[in-house]
């Protein structure tokens, strides 16, 4: 008996995630995932997915043939931390699967079905985040992953290999790589497929036109002929076979080697925020919301005592360290909002504290660049600052007396559409504001085009970026930063509070939608790479058509998949 769209669509509106779904956390532990299984043996951990399908993050959809959700992808990104900075002698990381004949399928079909399209568009920012996460403990923490595809690997789960820097798959005449959005749900591989296909893996484009477009996906001696894997790997010598190259892998990497127990990982303790209706506090950052005005007021505070003196006391320190720390803090608020607060679209960012805290810990982290710890909180900063740059909020900076917009907290700024400083003080007593630049807006912290943001901001322009140069490590006043482009505007006292209020009050009036596509096309100038093009052209291309008939109408793809019933595709090209 068939199932009228009237019916299906009923069923999925009634199942959508909203607001009234419980708020998603990203807290997690190994001992609390339902999907991920983490061992380590010395320098060689295993991640092996092994979904819980009744385990989904909300109703509607049982998690069948290892396909993931949200609810996987938080335990995946919290493995991915934890072996950073719990395990830092693990040199090789293999992604397997628990299940006979399935490494995973990707991203649930009926989760998305049924998903508003701000809930699909947060998903896959997300997971995106997360397997460009993967490529950097790659590239830059010596952490090598290697995908040991032990069954057919479907869409985003062979986009999941594609994150790891081998991917190796069984030969057993049936197990198959493949990418088959676009045929069977008139979508895109949303998690990078079809740039990490021609960019990274260097599959010829026909080859990659034929392969997106081929559901049943390819095997054995094809799959490595077309680059699509390293190597096809026959069943009776799998096990084997994937020790050694993990084996092989941990004695290439670069991740630094110390004697037997002398190598001490840190925990990674839960957060615990405080949280009412209307805000979010940790140590360091805080969220208030303004609701009505569509706002969230985000400070982010310094650190309370003075850097300490040597690079033991980092260790010794842990996840307190305020650098590690405030980090971990502002990872969190920006993903809570980014799921749970859809209709406060503008972030006000405000700093408290001592520049010059800032910078002493600052100075303390670069002198030690080569310790393995130093190297990870410098990683981490830099990923979470991509988050920011590819949150789709108004970003309004407040440079305000009691400011400490120093060095890695002045790139809060930097990320920001506009920054407001004020010029002079709002009560008797007060110091006025000033900025410090730093190595660390200079060339510290590269966004997704592989460029900074202060270069971002004058791009091309190069005797400018070398007036700033000249210009870095001593502090700044309000109308010297105007003068030298670093601030959008610098207000009097007088004129402060009112020119803040226009200010808001415009955005408040224009339409999110045009906002976010003007903020996205601004705030990544120059130069592509693969990471930028997942962020930008491959994003934008997969938003446009998550909301196009031909995949979420009534008679689209994602909807009347498993239906029984064929798509109606309006065949106008535009």
């Amino acid at each position: 008996m068939s199932v009228t769209a009237d019916a299906v669509r009923q069923v999925e509106e009634e199942r959508l995630p909203s607001a009234t779904s419980p708020a998603v956390t990203f807290d997690t532990a190994p001992e609390r995932y339902r999907h991920w299984r983490l061992a380590v043996d010395g320098e060689v951990a295993t991640l092996t997915l092994d979904i819980d399908e009744a385990g989904g993050l909300v109703p509607g959809y049982a998690l069948k043939m290892n396909s993931y959700d949200l609810g996987v992808d938080i335990e995946l990104y919290d493995a991915s931390q934890r072996l950073r900075f719990e395990y830092p002698e693990v040199r090789a990381i293999v992604v397997t699967s628990g299940k006979d004949r399935m490494f995973c399928a990707g991203a649930n079909i009926r989760m998305l079905a049924q998903s508003t399209h701000p809930w699909k568009v947060n998903f896959c920012k997300f997971t995106n985040e997360t397997r460009n996460g993967i490529e950097d403990a790659t590239e830059n923490s010596g952490q090598t992953w290697i995908a040991a595809v032990n069954g057919t690997a479907a869409g985003g789960g062979y986009e999941l290999a594609l994150a790891c820097e081998q991917i190796l798959l069984i030969d057993d005449n049936s197990s198959a790589v493949s990418l088959p959005e676009v045929p069977l749900l008139g979508v895109l591989p949303g998690t990078g497929g079809l740039t990490r296909v021609i960019d990274k893996r260097r599959v010829r484009k026909d080859r990659a036109d034929v392969f997106a477009t081929k559901p049943e996906g390819i095997r054995g001696k094809q799959a490595v002929e077309w680059k699509l894997v390293d190597e096809a790997i026959p069943k009776r010598v799998w096990a084997e076979t994937i020790a050694e190259r993990a084996a092989e892998v941990a004695a290439a990497s670069t991740r630094a080697r110390t004697a037997q127990g002398t190598t001490q990982g840190i925990a990674l303790t839960p957060l615990s925020p405080t949280m009412s209706a209307d805000s979010i506090a940790y140590r360091y950052v805080t969220a208030t919301f303004d609701r009505p005005a569509g706002l969230v007021n985000v400070t982010v505070r310094g650190p309370e005592t003075d850097a300490p003196e040597s690079l033991d006391a980092i260790h010794e320190a842990g996840d307190t360290f305020w650098t590690l720390a405030m980090t971990r803090e502002l990872d969190d608020l920006v993903l809570r909002l980014r799921a749970n607060e859809l209709e406060l679209g503008t972030w006000l960012i405000r700093t408290e504290g001592d520049s010059a805290r800032v910078l002493g810990y600052e100075a303390l982290l670069a002198a030690h660049r080569d310790d393995w710890l130093v190297n990870e909180i410098d990683l981490y900063l830099k990923r979470v600052l991509k988050r920011l740059d590819v949150t789709s909020r108004s970003l309004i900076t407040l440079i305000e007396p009691g400011s400490c917009f120093a060095g890695v907290l002045l790139e809060l700024a930097f990320a920001s559409d506009r920054q407001y400083m004020l010029d002079g003080t709002v009560e008797e007593g007060q110091t006025p504001a000033t900025i410090v630049l730093t190595e660390s807006n200079l060339a510290g912290y590269p966004m997704s085009n592989g460029i900074g943001r202060v270069e971002s901001r004058f791009y091309g322009d190069a005797d400018h970026l070398a007036w700033l140069v000249r210009e870095s490590g001593r502090a700044i006043p309000a109308a010297e930063a105007l003068e030298l482009g670093l601030v959008t505007d610098a207000p009097d006292d007088i004129d402060w509070e009112d020119e803040i209020r226009i200010m808001l009050e415009e955005r408040a009036s224009l339409s999110p939608d045009a906002l976010t596509g003007m903020e996205a096309n601004h705030r990544f100038v120059g130069p592509e790479t693969m990471e930028s093009r997942i962020f930008s052209r491959l994003t934008a291309w997969q938003n446009w058509i998550f909301v196009r008939p031909n995949a979420s109408g009534e008679a689209g793809a994602l909807r009347r998949y498993g239906t029984g019933r064929k798509a109606e595709f309006d065949r106008k090209r535009v």
